[in-house]
């Protein structure tokens, strides 16, 4: 998991280190402002290059948590661990989890980290009983301590366990089930030929698994991707990360469909993430699909148990409570900054290049959308407003 840094020699290095100067100055902006400005560091966490360094995160992850950086609570103890239910499995987990820290570090100084990684597991869990211990939990709790220390990780947290993470850790795997249905729904847009061939080869959504509850913290090798995902779904919706992993299977779209229509022979394939992925188109094109097809509007394929429990209905409730905290805008902002950049472009061949599904009205609606520049009204009757991320869902496909 070694850092590596892009070129820098030559006019595109010379090019890459003035917009990094920019974007740099632009974070710092918006951190001094009065107040800060959180919507500016979303957008600077999900445009191109994310937050940059690991100095730079531990100043804007607390933001885009609402962390409260000047009271944070003392470091866990070692008395979490005397008859603590999860410790054991806990212990077990962060033993496995040496890929997870870099290459090269010394023996004692892993050691050191994963006590630490440890303690603030069993610290988050003991502050909040109604929380579960799932195995992966310590992928994602490791990516926060190894960017910004055990006191301010273990802040961050468990803010994020109480919200982002809130359906992973309930005592049933219902609502992550629900989570995962939202994968099927949101390929079927995009591409309906993938989709039927993957019903036909039933291979479901298990694939997906370790991507969602890991935030892909599990499966990608190079920490720079794991920090710049990290960087775009703290910014984002908590269902984000199901929207990136139906990116990542749409990508690889003619690997899909050139593979034998079975079961297994498609979960090996989408098991198997490539390392080399182009993660800004990716991250890009997750945000443009967030905008066009919001949970609201997948709610009755992808379904919904218990409404009022998900990380996906109460953040609206979090989203109340951070100051200027307005995901949804920042993307849909974004996404008709980027349309009209491409409208002059390329002019009517934008209708082409919107990711959207052939076969339903939708797609005249988006074309009309490409065509006219007219998204702002549009993107208003799409995504109904900025503060309004739950819909109250009616179906239920879980017996």
């Amino acid at each position: 998991m070694a850092r590596q840094s892009p070129p820098r020699n030559g006019v595109g290095g010379h090019d890459f280190d003035a917009k990094k100067k920019r974007k740099v100055a632009e974070i710092y902006q918006a951190l001094n402002s009065d107040p800060i400005d959180v919507a500016a560091l979303r957008r600077m966490a999900i445009s191109e290059g994310g937050l940059l360094t690991d100095e730079i995160r531990c100043k804007v992850w607390p933001k885009l948590l609402s962390v409260n950086t000047d009271d944070l609570p003392p470091l866990p103890g070692k008395e979490l661990r005397e008859d603590n239910k999860d410790y054991q499995q806990v212990l077990l987990d962060v033993r496995r989890s040496l890929r997870r820290f870099p290459p090269g570090m010394p023996d004692d100084q892993r050691e050191g980290l994963q006590e630490e990684l440890i303690d603030i597991i069993l610290h988050v869990l003991k502050r909040n009983p109604q929380l579960h211990y799932y195995q992966g939990y310590h992928d994602i709790v490791v990516t926060f301590l190894l960017v910004v220390g055990d006191r301010l990780a273990t802040a961050l947290v468990e803010k994020l366990s109480t919200h982002h993470l809130r359906d992973f850790m309930d005592p049933t795997m219902d609502n992550t089930k629900h989570i995962l249905n939202y994968l099927m729904p949101i390929i079927d847009q995009v591409n309906p030929e993938v989709h039927d061939f993957m019903q036909s080869a039933e291979v479901g959504t298990i694939f997906a698994l370790s991507w969602l509850i890991t935030w892909f913290g599990h499966v990608l090798s190079d920490f720079r991707h794991v920090v710049r995902l990290y960087d775009f779904f703290l910014a984002c919706h908590p269902l984000m990360p199901i929207y990136f992993a139906a990116v990542i299977v749409l990508h690889r779209q003619q690997e899909v469909l050139e593979c034998e229509c079975d079961m297994a022979s498609v979960h090996h394939l989408l098991s198997q993430i490539p390392q080399d992925l182009p993660y800004e188109s990716l991250i890009s094109k997750a945000g443009d699909l967030f905008v066009q097809f919001p949970p609201s509007e997948l709610a009755k394929e992808a379904a919904q148990q218990q409404a009022e429990r998900t990380a996906a209905s109460t953040f609206k409730d979090f989203e109340l409570a951070s100051v200027q905290q307005r995901p949804d805008t920042v993307l849909r902002q974004r996404f008709r900054e980027r349309l009209r950049g491409e409208e002059r472009l390329r002019g009517e061949e934008r209708t082409k290049s919107i990711l959207t599904k052939p076969r339903t009205n939708r797609f005249v609606k988006l074309a009309v959308m490409g065509l006219t520049v007219a998204l702002g009204a549009a993107a208003l009757a799409v995504v109904k407003s900025a503060l309004e991320w739950a819909p109250k869902f009616e179906l239920q496909i879980f017996p």
